[in-house]
């Protein structure tokens, strides 16, 4: 393609070729009843059931996450963790759940640099961590949910059963995840059809999974973390070498944490606390509450840029203090001030930052799925779910039809650093709900899945409603900014100022602008993330639902 075609190309893109107006796939779906949004359109489905059943938002986003484990294992399963918001109503108070999982107990850091290993490897038995998914649905359902846990699950286990026809995109990923797990015993046998991935429309029944997640439904937690099923996965991982016993996934237990929160323009925006990485959301707003973006317009440069340098310092932030609250001081009502923020805004020039430090708060003595529910009494949910790096581990203890997470992998093996490896500790997490109130009223629960992405996600999606007057489904429609090489939590560093992706939709005045910046501009495919939310009326109770246009995802309500 020349330039000019480019050039012609992304300037046609932000806009409805008929009105002019902000592009959206779709209009928003609207009821009033109950919304779910997920990237499956069987698992909404489900969702909306429960509904129908007398099930809650609760009810609804643990069903729906349930069918996605069957569905949708390229980015989730009960082989991996949860982190989940949600909005009592009764009380107008927002709830987080921290459901992630600990390192095994008898893996040291002195084992893994015997083994000369600069980082923890993306596959195989030493990435594993403690599966934190099936506690916190269980954490979930006896705190909010109405219906029977064995009920809510009763969708995914017929879809299990008697078999569900796989949708395109997660038809595209299970052939690459079959491509890199293939090798790992358990995986082949379990997750695929004769050896290969099931194809688009292609009937997919897992029914070790359907037995396992019927146990869970009448045993609840002990279903998984303990019985034959915590033993079946202890003597798999010694098989494989792996560290993680039936004691780990005994001691597990989910916990619940207060969410934390910035104003951005009269919204309040809201994230869990570390180990996730929903602070660098929060950051990267309040340093740009500083610029006149709705002035400076969707897409142009000041946007771009002013966005791209909030990441950069955010992230260096999250490379420096994002870990474990158990095992490290994080500081997080001082990454989140104001003074802090105007601070840090402070060192945006008018050239792209090529290396940053991370900033100096005053400290005292991310494949996934995300998904949103909303019920009748005005009960929401943002719930986001992984097994990172799309299938996970590979291995996948025989019988029980998953796959278990290599969320280890996120650990510095650097000593003396907070995120740095060490028995039972939580690693560094990616996966983050996010929630937005007004006026102390519930107005939207919505993600944005994708690694490094989502706090990127999260904070254009914010930006798009409140700055550039955007509908539920055109803030998801939008094309996305994508700031690719900071700083990491396992200890990379940031020395060229790293790549810009933007997606189709940027002028072509505006990737000029960038480049005369000094910013390292690129294209990609596949890597913006994945939207899902659900809007409130606080005055009304309607909902509007919004889903991701670049996933195989549905928003439906009744």
């Amino acid at each position: 393609m020349t330039i000019p075609m480019l050039a012609a190309l992304l300037l046609l893109v932000p806009g409805d070729r008929v009105t002019g107006r902000a592009f959206a796939s779709r209009s928003e779906v609207v009821a009033k009843n109950g919304m779910v949004a997920t990237s499956v359109p069987l698992a909404t489905q489900a969702g909306l059931e429960i509904l129908r059943a007398g099930g809650n938002a609760v009810d609804a986003a643990i069903a729906a996450n349930a069918v996605q484990c069957v569905l949708e294992p390229t980015g989730c399963g009960v082989g991996g963790d949860l982190f989940a918001l949600v909005w009592e109503p009764a009380e107008k108070r927002l709830h987080g759940l921290d459901a992630s999982g600990r390192s095994p107990a008898s893996l040291t850091l002195e084992e893994l640099r015997r083994r000369g290993l600069r980082r923890i490897p993306a596959r195989g038995p030493l990435p594993v961590s403690v599966p934190g998914c099936v506690d916190g649905w269980c954490e979930l359902a006896a705190r909010f949910g109405k219906l029977p846990l064995s009920q809510v699950l009763a969708p995914a286990v017929r879809h299990a059963r008697e078999g569900a026809p796989v949708s395109e995109l997660v038809a595209y990923y299970w052939e690459r995840g079959v491509a890199a797990l293939g090798e790992y015993p358990g995986f082949r046998e379990q997750l695929t059809i004769d050896g290969r991935a099931p194809r688009k429309g292609e009937l997919w029944r897992n029914e070790n999974l359907a037995r396992l997640l019927e146990k869970i439904g009448q045993e609840g937690r002990d279903g998984f973390y303990a019985g034959d099923t915590a033993r079946a996965i202890e003597t798999y991982m010694r098989s494989q070498g792996g560290f993680l016993s039936a004691a780990d996934l005994a001691e597990h237990r989910s916990r619940w944490v207060e969410p934390v929160s910035v104003d951005y323009r009269g919204h309040r925006v809201w994230e869990l606390p570390p180990p996730g990485q929903g602070l660098a959301a929060l950051q990267i707003l309040k340093v740009l509450e500083g610029f006149d973006l709705a002035a400076a317009g969707f897409g142009s440069v000041l946007h771009v840029h002013a966005f791209v340098e909030a990441k950069k310092l955010a992230f260096e932030d999250r490379a420096r203090f994002y870990a474990d609250p158990d095992f490290a001081r994080v500081p997080v009502s001082e990454l989140l001030s104001a003074a802090y923020a105007d601070r840090q805004r402070a060192r945006i020039g008018e050239r792209a930052a090529r290396g940053v430090e991370p900033g100096n708060p005053a400290l005292g003595a991310g494949d996934t799925i995300c998904l949103a529910t909303g019920d009748a009494s005005g009960m929401m949910v943002s719930l986001i779910q992984s097994n990172f790096r799309g299938m996970g581990s590979g291995m996948t203890p025989p019988g029980l039809g998953f796959v278990l997470q290599d969320r280890g992998e996120l650990f510095d093996l650097e000593p003396g650093r907070p995120n740095s490896y060490a028995p039972r500790k939580r690693p560094f997490h990616t996966i983050i709900p996010g929630f937005v109130t007004k006026d102390g009223e519930a107005l939207l629960a919505f993600g944005v899945m994708g690694g490094a992405t989502q706090p990127q996600g999260h904070a254009q999606i914010v930006v798009n409603l409140v700055d550039f007057g955007l509908n539920t489904q055109e803030a998801g429609d939008a094309p996305r900014i994508l700031h690719e090489g900071s700083s990491e939590p396992t200890g990379e560093r940031m020395q060229d100022g790293g790549r810009v992706a933007l997606e189709e939709g940027f002028p072509w005045e505006t990737v000029r602008g960038l480049l005369e910046k000094g910013h390292v501009v690129g294209w990609n495919h596949g890597e913006y993330g994945g939207y899902q939310a659900v809007r409130r009326d606080p005055a009304t109770g309607v909902y509007f639902g919004a889903s991701e246009s670049r996933k195989d995802g549905q928003a439906s309500g009744y």
